[in-house]
């Protein structure tokens, strides 16, 4: 079976690309991946062996008119499916517009998240909470059209993965789609333990993309916090390490500047795999602070090297970690993040013992199990759809 992929940018080494790419390597099917901007230099070096169709560029700013313009070229968008069985929108919002103009073959949305800002008050509100009248204003004026357009979209899709329950329930209290064609099929791991550690080297790990979204600044706050609590504490080292792109550029000066030069404070900026691996196989336990992830990978991977983690008591985590038995799901607050650092640091055997339950936990989420449920339903939607167009042999022979 021939089926197309279509997400507007491939260009980081975030979780969409991940998804993408394991999605496409371990699917029984083939597959052609159309975006509006590939750039194969910047993600993962594993698209070089994908069939990769660059289309007409759409630009990756996030200003309020660049949106706005990315959003009405996708809605004139035709994208080139002629012998395709197929077509799968990895979906974060303005990818779906792509389906108004596209031939009725099977279309089936791999949900990482429903536009955020429009669909999840928590993301909006922290978006908002700084903004000036004008972004507020076009907020408010321009999410009813989009809703509207949204859901027009979702009733060309014949089905959705979700890659949590959280992405889920938003799409659910969107009403983008009834329940009885959505389910959750979580991810997998980017990076994988080549053996199992056990070693507990004094830093904590922050790993992911370094965006707004994270809420970096929780963990560091947190961390310094923590170090001042104890002198036992003060050779412990916190390790900031994910990617940044230009847009996220003055984000990362802001983070700087609140580390105060801290040397105990490290930024390892767009790690490769093996990087990453060394430092979760190091670390002592990983944190999480971004305020509602869609799903969230960097707790299972902290799990799955065996180090419990740290994470905020919003959307993903709640799914992934057991609070108390993996590690430790808080308020995103400074102080309830200390103390849960100050406390694993006082008892190296607690964290040991927890190791055993984490790697266990992170086994339960693989990419072979998301990418034969994406299979099965893409060979149950075009038999279906092969079906029909079929005239009953009766029906013919009397006609």
């Amino acid at each position: 079976m021939r089926v197309a992929l279509y997400y507007p940018w491939v260009y980081l080494t975030s979780g969409a690309e991940r998804t993408i790419l394991e999605m496409t390597g371990r699917s029984r099917h083939t597959w052609t991946i159309l975006t509006n901007r590939f750039e194969p230099e910047n993600t993962f070096p594993g698209f070089a062996e994908r069939d990769v169709v660059t289309l007409p560029a759409v630009s990756v700013k996030r200003s309020f008119g660049t949106v706005a313009m990315a959003g009405l070229r996708l809605l004139r968008q035709r994208l080139p499916l002629d012998g395709y069985d197929a077509l799968v929108v990895v979906c974060e919002g303005l990818g779906d517009f792509v389906v108004f103009n596209a031939p009725p073959i099977p279309i089936v949305n791999v949900c990482l998240t429903p536009l955020r800002i429009v669909f999840d008050p928590h993301y909006r509100g922290t978006y908002l909470r700084d903004r000036g009248w004008l972004a507020k204003a076009a907020v408010r004026l321009g999410t009813p059209l989009y809703r509207w357009l949204d859901r027009l979209a979702w009733r060309r899709y014949d089905y959705g993965f979700c890659i949590s329950e959280e992405v889920r329930q938003r799409v659910l209290r969107g009403r983008l789609a009834p329940r009885e064609k959505l389910e959750v099929a979580y991810v997998g791991l980017g990076v994988l333990p080549n053996h199992p550690s056990y070693r507990l080297d004094r830093y904590f790990l922050l790993p992911g993309r370094i965006m707004w979204t994270k809420n970096i600044e929780l963990g560091i706050q947190a961390f310094r916090r923590f170090v001042a609590s104890d002198e036992a504490h003060a050779d412990f080292k916190l390790v900031v390490a994910g990617i940044v792109d230009t847009k996220s550029e003055p984000y990362l000066a802001k983070l700087k500047t609140l580390a105060a030069g801290d040397p105990r404070i490290e930024f390892r900026i767009s790690p490769s795999d093996e990087q990453l691996r060394e430092l979760y196989d190091r670390c002592y336990a990983t944190l999480f602070t971004a305020f509602n992830e869609d799903w969230g990978i960097v707790p299972i991977e902290g799990m799955a090297f065996g180090k419990p983690t740290i994470a905020t008591n919003r959307g993903g985590p709640r799914e992934s970690v057991q609070h108390g038995v993996q590690g430790f799901l808080e308020e995103p607050e400074v102080a309830a993040f200390a103390d849960r650092m100050a406390e694993l640091a006082s008892d190296p055997e607690r964290v040991r013992g927890m190791s055993g339950a984490a790697r266990e936990r992170a086994a339960l989420f693989t990419w072979d199990r998301m990418t034969g449920r994406v299979d099965d339903k893409l060979d149950e939607l075009v038999e279906a759809r092969r079906g029909a167009a079929i005239p009953d042999s009766s029906v013919a022979s009397r006609s």
